[in-house]
């Protein structure tokens, strides 16, 4: 697949540490309730630890319990690219930054309570957070 921000395996490693490249470029998790960015509820904007590309706004964001920050939209409807998964016996939605093509999350939709229904649930090491932005 082809992305505007388009890196080698070489730059990715270079760029990123063992865990964040564990995370972004193979599709692993984070331990739940490990993230630093859980407990984040400052006025923000949430964006791609691989690129920077803006992502999720904190308005958006919802204590879900699932022990990963989640967020019910994406700040744009075309910031992420949502793929199917059928990795660990199961069938879920892959959610990557459309920008570069890291692995984000999953998405589930399973909150009712949200003007969405959808719970994306993003590890923390996929993001960083910018106070401020709206």
């Amino acid at each position: 697949m082809n992305y505007p921000v388009n890196k080698s395996e070489d730059q990715w490693r270079e760029e990123l540490t063992e865990f964040e490249y564990h995370v972004l470029r193979e599709a692993g998790t984070e331990r739940a309730y490990t993230g630093e960015l859980l407990e984040e509820e400052r006025e923000g904007t949430f964006a791609c630890r691989g690129c920077g590309a803006e992502l999720f706004k904190s308005v958006a964001k919802f204590d879900s319990h699932c022990g990963w920050p989640s967020f019910y939209e994406p700040k744009e409807g075309d910031a992420v690219e949502l793929i199917e998964d059928r990795s660990h016996g199961m069938v879920r939605t892959e959610v990557r930054c459309a920008a570069c093509g890291s692995h984000l999350g999953h998405v589930f939709e399973d909150a009712p309570q949200t003007p969405t229904g959808d719970r994306f649930c993003i590890n923390s090491v996929s993001i960083t957070f910018s106070e401020g932005k709206k």
